[in-house]
């Protein structure tokens, strides 16, 4: 456990499908037009006399966590593929002293999709430097993040299930290598809500047009509502299409539209109790035109000064289309987005089955200079103590070559990292054996991750519940344990 304070009156989430449809009996409307009628109201475009009178879904923006959390966003920067963790942030000097010969025989041998056991270590020639106060290791693959070391805790002792990318992106993601569970940052907004109405919770941003493997399930919902299902921004200058209204549309014909389909809505619901899709589609509907007025600015990257699109690389096309995203993610953190998800290399780009040289060099200068001036720019907005920025993929790879040049999938032993929003930096967290194949010390699986970045949101693992089917369901699939060492 650890020493974070919780409150006495820490609270079950429950989604009471009884109780849900008690309310919308008595009310003959969903949360969705409910909201829908006040937002509306409170803009003046809907006059007095269609706003209920009984209470609207405004209360239910923000929920109560279970307790005090020190992250109010989280940021997690995806790097899809799998990269290599003994070229980054957990140096092996025995891949390079057997490299060219097979794993010891002392070495336990493990099941990988290529079938590569007993196939010889490829040599790693990164150069090692040891940064900040804390002296941490990393490679010349990361050197920028490097000058951030002592904000970072890195965990060196990961490990998942799945062998193939499809299992491994879903479990990573959802903490399941089966589809059909809600995404990491649905649960992250089923339990605390959002702090601005204006924009998504929960939002995707790729940093080209490829989706990850297993698509957009990954930010789904699964069994909950749509509701809380991640929004993907767009890339490019306009990162949410359909914005305005068009031109020709007047104001009095605006408003009226609204009234009209609003109406529309409360009719259609009056028969229709606890219809999540359809409550789900008029959420939609509502966060839309709430959008037209606030999204705009928020995506907004001409109002940054030169230095910070510097800072994040977006004066270099190496750099710039993962510097743009780092940079709207913080926009949208300091606007109250509760999950922010950067994809790096979407589509398993970071998969260097061979030339993992030229692969992972470009990976990783494209997404280097972005991170850092992420962690930077979030701490001298002193934003970092209240966000939790998060680096990793899928699983990472092994120190037995493949096609000679190149690595192969490894689930048993992993790097990921962790920074702000609470976390003791300039340390690191488990170890892997001395060829980075097993996870060995401290062991933190996919669900014990998943455990303390809720811990870090205020959120208690084993309290956030929602009912699917007559049975508790919970994020880590009622497994899973905070990381003590990870809190500051």
């Amino acid at each position: 456990m650890n020493n974070h304070s919780r409150t006495q009156s820490s609270m079950l989430h429950y989604e009471q499908a009884s109780c849900r449809r008690d309310f919308l009996a008595r009310t003959g409307f969903g949360f969705g037009a409910l909201a829908l009628q006040q937002l509306l109201a409170d803009d003046g475009l809907i006059s007095s006399q269609t706003l209920l009178a009984s209470e609207t879904s405004a209360s239910k923006t923000r929920r109560s966590p279970h307790f005090e959390g020190t992250a109010k966003s989280v940021i997690f920067c995806f790097m899809d593929g799998g990269p290599s963790h003994i070229d980054t942030f957990d140096p092996k000097p025995a891949v390079n002293k057997y490299a060219g010969k097979p794993l010891p025989e002392s070495v336990e041998r493990v099941i990988t999709p290529m079938g590569v056991s007993d196939n010889p270590l490829l040599i790693s020639p990164r150069k090692w430097k040891r940064y900040g106060e804390s002296g941490i290791p990393v490679s010349d693959w990361y050197p920028y993040v490097g000058e951030c070391i002592d904000d970072i805790c890195v965990i060196r002792s990961c490990w998942a299930d799945g062998l193939n990318h499809v299992g491994s992106v879903c479990q990573m993601n959802t903490g399941s290598i089966l589809a059909g569970r809600p995404s990491l940052g649905a649960w992250v907004s089923y339990g605390l809500g959002s702090e601005n109405h204006n924009l998504p919770s929960f939002v995707v941003l790729l940093d080209n047009e490829k989706e990850p493997p297993g698509g957009s399930r990954v930010w789904g919902t699964g069994f909950m509502p749509a509701t809380y299902q991640g929004t993907r921004f767009r890339n490019g200058n306009e990162p949410i299409l359909h914005l305005h209204p068009p031109k020709e549309i007047t104001e009095e014909r605006h408003r009226g539209k609204l009234e009209f389909v609003s109406r529309l809505n409360r009719q259609h619901l009056r028969t229709r109790f606890g219809d999540d899709d359809l409550e789900a589609r008029i959420s939609a509907y509502e966060l839309a035109y709430r959008m037209q007025s606030h999204a705009p600015e928020a995506v907004d990257l001409s109002q940054e000064t030169e230095q910070t699109q510097q800072l994040y690389g977006l004066d270099n096309e190496k750099t710039a289309a993962f510097g743009r995203n780092c940079l709207l993610a913080r926009r949208l953190v300091e606007r109250g987005v509760r999950f922010i998800q950067l994809y790096s290399g979407s589509g398993s780009k970071w998969d260097a089955h061979s030339k993992i040289e030229e692969n992972h060099t470009t990976y990783c200068r494209s997404t280097d200079k972005p991170i850092a001036g992420l962690l930077k720019d979030l701490k001298r907005r002193g934003l970092l103590d209240q966000t939790l920025v998060i680096w990793g993929g899928e699983f990472g790879r092994t120190a037995m070559s493949e096609k000679g040049d190149g690595r192969d999938h490894n689930p048993y032993g992993f790097s990921m990292w962790m920074a702000g929003g609470g976390v003791k930096g300039g340390q690191i967290v488990g170890a892997t054996d001395d060829f980075g194949l097993h996870a060995i010390e401290q062991r933190a699986h996919v669900h014990d991750l998943h455990a303390t970045i809720l811990e870090l949101t205020g959120l208690d693992h084993t309290e956030l519940i929602y009912q699917h089917q007559g049975r508790p369901e919970r994020p880590t699939v009622n497994e899973g344990e905070v990381i003590p060492d990870v809190f500051a």
